[in-house]
This record gives C-alpha cells, structure tokens and sequence, in this order.
C-alpha cells in the first residue's frame, strides 16, 4: 500500500502501477532475436511483437533506487533513466530508460560484424566487391527490421538524449550504419575501392563488367555518409566523397591523359574528337548507372580538361584545315567539344573571322573588273560567300553568338572594303552598286510572286546590314527609286513598298520618309491628272494625250532642267496645263524636268507606220524632219537649244538605230557640227512599237558625280548639327571626347573621317558656334 502511494507521487498521480523489469530479464531473448533478424530468417509477427513488447516493457519500466540517486542531469554516463524537468511534467508514472540497452545493443553489433569481417578481410577484386555487396545488402536489411522492434526505444529515449544535443547517441538504423562504418567500411575501404577503380577501368578498355557490383558498394559509401554535427544527423556524402570520388577523379586524369596522348600520336585530330565525343558520352552514362550525381560536374570538367583543353593547341591547327576542306561536320564536333571549355572558342571566332574575309576577298578579286560595272555580279558574289558561311554558323556552330558576330565582322570588313572599292577608290561603291541591285530587281517581273520576293528583299538587307555608308545608299537608291516612279518601270507596287518598309524597320522613319512622300506624289498626280482631263473635256480638247506628274521639289532628287527649246507640237499641252495648274495653285512654280518626260512619236515616212517610244530630247529631234529631210548637227543644236554635249549622245543612240544618217561621216562617235544628219527612209523594225528611249551617258555620268558630291556636302551639313547637339548639351568637351561622340551618333548612317570632322569644328569656330577654351588645351565651348 505504502509503495502504490510512492508511486502516485513520484509519477505524477498515474493510477496503473508498472513492476520493474531488468535488461538481464530480457536480453536473452531479446539477442536471439537479433539473431534471427541478422541471419534473415523468416519471422512471424507474433515473434516481432514480442521482441518490440521487450523493449517496451524495459523502457516503460523503473528502478526505484537508481531513480531515487540519478540526477536527471547527472555529468555521469547516462544510466538506465534519464530525464529533463521538462520531460518529467509530461511522464505518467514511469520514467524513460534506455542506456543499458542501447550500449548491448552496439556491443553485440560489433561482435556481429568483427565476425563477418574475418570472412572478408583476405578477398580482393571482384571477390571482396561480392562479399562487401551481399553483405552490405543483408546488414542495411536487418538493420531496417532491428529499427522497428527497437521502434520505442528510438521514440523516447533516442530521441530525449539527441535533444539533449547528445552526438554519440542514434537512432538504432543510424547506429547500425555507423558500426559498420567503422567496424566493417574501414578495414575493408582501401580494397573494396580499389577494386571498383579496376573495374571502371575494364569497362573504359572494352570489357563486359557488372556493373551492379560497383553500385552497390557506392549506394552503401553514400549511405554511410552520416553528419555527426547536426542535432538532426542529416546525410552527407563525406564518406563517398574521401573514400571513392577523390580516388576516381584522379585515377580518371591518369588514365585519359595516356590514352589521349597515344591516340593524338597515332591518329588525326578529327579521329581523335570522335574519340573525345564518345568518351565525354561515356562518361555520362557512366554517372547515370552507377555514380552519384554529385560527382557529374566534377568528372564532367576532369574529362573535359584532360580531352579538350590539353589539346587545344592541336585543335586551332586543325581547325584551319577543316575550315578550307568545308569539312562541317568535323567543325560542328570541335565546336561542341572546344565550347566546354571556358574561353575555349574564342581563338575558334578570330580564326573563322579571318577565313571568312580572305574567301570574300578572293572571290571578289577573281570577278572585280566585271563586277565594277555589274551590280547583279558583285551583289551575287557577296550573298554566295555570307550564305555558306551564315549556314556553316547555324549548323556547324549552333548559331553561337560570338560566331555570328565573327561573321558580322568579317562580312562588314569585306563589304565595305575591297578589290572593286579599291579599283573605283571610293568606300562608297558597294552601297552604290547595291542600290543599282535593287534598281535592277524592282524592275524585274520576277518579284512579282510573294514568296521569292520575300527571300529577295530579305537578301538585299541583309549585305544593307554590312554597309558602312547608310547614306550613300539611300542617295542612290531615291534617285533610281523616283526613275522607275517617273518612268513606270517598277514590276510591282508590292515589292516598292514591302523593300522601303524594311529600310525603315532597319534604320527608322527619318531614313525613309522622302521615299514615303514620293508615293504620296504618285497618288497625288493622278488624280491631279483625272481633274485636268475633265477641265479639257469641258472646253477646247488637246489633239494629243497628255499626262503630268508634279512632284514635291524637297522630295525628288532631280537636277534642275537642262536648257531646252520645247517642239511646237507640244507647245500648246504645255501652255494649258500650266495656265490649269495656275488656277489650281496660286503661288506654285513649275520647273519642267524635260530630261524626264517622254512620249510617243508615230511615224508617216516610213514603209511600216512604226510608234517609236522617245524621250522628250528624241522627240523634239526627230519631230524636227517634219518641216525638212536634212539639218546639220548645228542647225539642230540650235532648232532645240541643246548643249552640244547631250545633243550628240541624242543623234548618235539614233543613228545607231538607224532612223537618221549621216552622209558624209559613217563614224558616229565622231560627229562635228557641219555634219549633215538626214532621215534615213529605208527604217526597217521587226516590231511595230520601238522603245529608243534610251539614258544619256553623258547625263549619267555627270548625274553620278553630282549625287557624289552632294553626298559628302550632307555629310558636312550632319557632322556640323552632330556637333552642335553634343556642345549645346555638354557646354564644354575635349577633343578627343567630341571626335568620339560624333563618331557614334553617326554610325548608323556613315563612318565619318576625322579629318573631315576636324574641318567642320574649324567651320563651326568661324560661324561662332564654339570657341576654344584659353589656357585649355584641346578644349572646345559652345556658344549660345
């Protein structure tokens, strides 16, 4: 009686009374139990339920005395009760004890596996890798089973010491784990490794291995790896890490070192890459059956540095070689082995940028003197070089950045400068042909289907990308772009329009709005010419067909007209519409560009009535042999008022067509102003309609020097306003700073010259928009 209300008040009032119960009345039973486990014996659940009751009843159970003289904090090793005041308000009636327990359990862990390791301790190779698997299998096994009967115990008394912050105490699988790490793992580590390393070195040579050997042994090195410095005892790779992967990598740079070294001696590069690349997969796959994947980056780079990077030397040597076979195939393999090395590609980029370059440059060598002259060969011949090249980067190179850019580079450096710039002396020259391209392409009723003239204009950007001088570009290309406007020679509307639409998408608004407003013009005149027909059906009809296009003067880039009499026969259309358009727009001033116009000329003399298709000049020319047969080249010169210059490339493109002769002079190149120039009566043409219409060279000639000027006195007029926006806002800047702002706002459009932008700061000093700075060298301010 006296002893249950001892009990009631040690326990906190818990009216069920538990009997002490000792280790040493249920260790006997408890070890043949463990027995049983490790021998992985089968086991019913009845038996189970009576190892987990021994454990229950052990650590639900008290010694008074050792209660009554422990301290729950006692310095001393835990005994069999341990407890915290905090845990004592929480206990009903028994107090948790477990130390005895879990000290005989380790105990007869280590007789357990000192056993096995007499069994093993003399194997090597595959032997020791078979014991150390089977064994390590079975263990992890009945170690699982030995943690759900000691279940209780882990829930309690485990769990109180390790809050504690106790680090020798585990969970039972975890002290399981760690009595064979240093019972069974350590004696065994050098040899099992060592083993595993002889393995993967067969399997690297071509022999057959099981490879279930070596994971096992590296799932158990992974598991094994238990953080003693954590109150939770998470999992670390500490073990597979210092015992197996350091051991790896290095056996790894050893064995690929040799094996590249003898390959390379024995074999091409190209061979060699195969090699790597099938290697590097390997590897790889190697970390996907039986590694852990920590270790794939480390292997990764030790491959990648013992393979590729130790090689470089030989792959840039080789590299030029496949460059000049077109062997892509073997360039897309270096590129993937040389991209896993860090800075690896870029001596890859300088090499292809040069190759690039000196192929351009021969292949417009080889067709320079046509080409100088041939818009269609030079622009083809760049496109030929950038689309093998820009296609040897998408696939070969995977569309790598630094190698589009290697591309860029070398495509700007040969477009802008090569054998047909040099021979013409002028940087401009590309730009200028390539505006003649497009002239030539607009022109052609092939562009007429969507999806070629899709492609074409998508071309013809692409070399417009690589221009330096935007400008020069845009000069030529809306003065061919108003001919074919003025002449109707555009093959489509579409494409004039889908081509200026990409210029202002590539270069802006500003670029292309004189081009906008040239079709604006179009639309505009017909209709103006629409309302002129009805005003001359209302009164006095005109005996010929008559159309005008009145253009914008800022818009156009026409030359002001040449000295010219106008035929009386066209007189009369002339005064009417002008006296129209008067009435219509009072304070507008026509200026007639005659060397535009043209019409149709229909013929009477001849034996076949012939339409000949003329310019206004040809015209005024020919409707001069209505009054008479014969004029001397004089007597016509001052019948039209034409310079002599453009009156004789008029008479000579007719003689040559054979509709005027020249009696006393068969060379026509030769003419002089007493030369009789007669009708020739005897005109004989397959077709009834003749286009003579044909430009003056002369004309065009003078027209290209005078675009090349006004280009460079616009380039004057935009460096000065770049000055001036950079001073207005900076107030003062050095020299070389402005030079450098000014080079930059204008790239888009040119590559300005700095002696030029020298002359026009000194121009700007003489307007008074800047001034040098005094005491200041090479300091300019602006002036407001």
């Amino acid at each position: 009686m006296s002893r249950r209300s001892s009990m009631q008040h040690n326990g906190g009032g818990n009216p069920h009374a538990r009997r002490y119960i000792g280790l040493d009345q249920i260790w006997e039973d408890l070890q043949k139990g463990i027995s049983q486990v490790y021998a992985r014996q089968s086991m019913e659940k009845k038996r189970y339920m009576e190892l987990y009751t021994h454990v229950y009843n052990y650590c639900t159970s008290v010694d008074q005395s050792v209660s009554a003289r422990q301290a729950p904090n006692s310095s001393t090793p835990p005994g069999r009760v341990s407890t915290t005041k905090k845990d004592s308000k929480a206990m009903t009636g028994a107090q948790f004890v477990g130390f005895e327990l879990y000290k005989k359990l380790k105990q007869n862990l280590q007789m357990y596996l000192a056993d096995k390791l007499k069994a093993g301790e003399n194997l090597l190779n595959e032997d020791v890798l078979l014991f150390y698997t089977n064994q390590w299998e079975d263990y992890r096994f009945s170690s699982r089973v030995l943690n759900g009967v000691f279940g209780y115990l882990n829930r309690h008394w485990v769990k109180r010491e390790c809050d504690e912050g106790r680090k020798e105490i585990y969970e039972i699988y975890s002290l399981a784990l760690v009595i064979w790490r240093e019972n069974l793992f350590k004696p065994l580590n050098k040899q099992v490794t060592s083993a595993v390393l002889n393995l993967i070195e067969k399997e690297r040579n071509g022999e057959t291995i099981n490879t279930s050997l070596i994971s096992g042994v590296l799932r158990s090195y992974v598991a094994l790896g238990l953080s003693e410095n954590e109150q939770n005892r998470t999992q670390s790779l500490s073990v597979y890490k210092e015992a197996f992967e350091s051991n790896f990598l290095a056996d790894t740079e050893r064995y690929f070192t040799s094996e590249s070294q003898e390959f390379l001696a024995a074999n091409p590069v190209t061979e060699y890459m195969k090699k790597a690349e099938a290697r590097l997969q390997e590897e790889e796959r190697r970390v996907q059956l039986y590694l852990h994947e920590s270790t794939h980056d480390q292997l990764a780079r030790k491959c990648e540095q013992v393979l590729i990077e130790q090689h470089l030397e030989q792959f840039h040597a080789e590299f030029q070689s496949l460059l000049n076979d077109d062997k892509n195939e073997d360039l897309g393999r270096m590129f993937k082995l040389v991209s896993k090395i860090k800075d690896g590609l870029g001596e890859l980029k300088t090499l292809l940028e040069a190759h690039i370059h000196n192929q351009a440059d021969v292949a417009i060598k080889q067709c320079a003197d046509t080409a100088v002259n041939d818009p269609k060969l030079y622009v083809q011949t760049i496109l030929d070089v950038h689309k093998k090249y820009n296609a040897l980067v998408q696939t070969s190179f995977d569309n790598d950045s630094g190698f589009v850019a290697a591309l860029d580079i070398a495509c700007g450096r040969f477009i802008n400068k090569n054998a047909v710039t040099t021979s013409a002396k002028s940087s401009s020259k590309s730009p200028e042909l390539l505006a003649r391209y497009c002239d030539t392409l607009l022109k052609s009723a092939k562009v007429s289907e969507d999806a070629e003239l899709e492609a074409t204009l998508k071309e013809v950007l692409t070399v417009f990308r690589y221009i330096e001088d935007k400008d020069v570009f845009q000069t030529f290309y809306s003065k061919m772009l108003a001919r074919r406007l003025v002449q109707h020679t555009s093959a489509s509307d579409d494409a004039e329009a889908q081509m200026i639409s990409r210029l202002k998408q590539t270069c802006g608004f500003e670029y292309t709005s004189k081009l906008q407003r040239m079709f604006q013009d179009v639309d505009v005149s017909k209709n103006l010419n629409e309302r002129f027909r009805t005003h001359i059906a209302a009164s006095t009809p005109l005996d010929l067909d008559f159309s005008i296009q009145v253009l914008s003067s800022g818009s156009w880039p026409f030359q002001q007209s040449v000295t010219f009499r106008l035929p009386v026969e066209l007189e009369r259309s002339y005064q009417r519409f002008t006296t129209f358009y008067s009435q219509a727009h009072n304070g507008r001033k026509l200026s007639w560009l005659y060397q535009m116009s043209k019409g149709e000329i229909v013929t009477n003399c001849f034996k076949n009535r012939y339409t000949f298709q003329a310019s206004t000049f040809q015209m005024a020319i020919l409707l001069q042999y209505n009054s008479a047969t014969s004029y001397t080249v004089q007597q016509l010169a001052e019948n039209t008022q034409l310079k002599m210059e453009i009156l004789l490339q008029v008479l000579i493109h007719l003689l040559k067509c054979k509709i005027l002769q020249c009696k006393d002079e068969p060379d026509a190149n030769n003419l002089k102003p007493h030369n009789e120039i007669e009708l020739f009566l005897g005109y004989r043409s397959k077709k009834l309609r003749v286009n003579i219409n044909k430009p003056v060279k002369t004309e065009q000639k003078q027209e290209q020097e005078v675009t090349h000027k006004h280009i460079e006195e616009d380039r004057k007029m935009l460096i000065q306003a770049a000055i001036v926006r950079i001073m207005k806002m900076r107030k003062q800047q050095k020299h070389q700073q402005l030079l450098s702002e000014v080079l930059s706002q204008l790239s888009s459009r040119f590559k300005p010259r700095v002696p030029i932008i020298k002359k026009c700061i000194d121009t700007l000093i003489e307007k008074e928009y800047l001034e040098r700075v005094e005491g200041e060298k090479d300091m300019y301010q602006y002036l407001a």
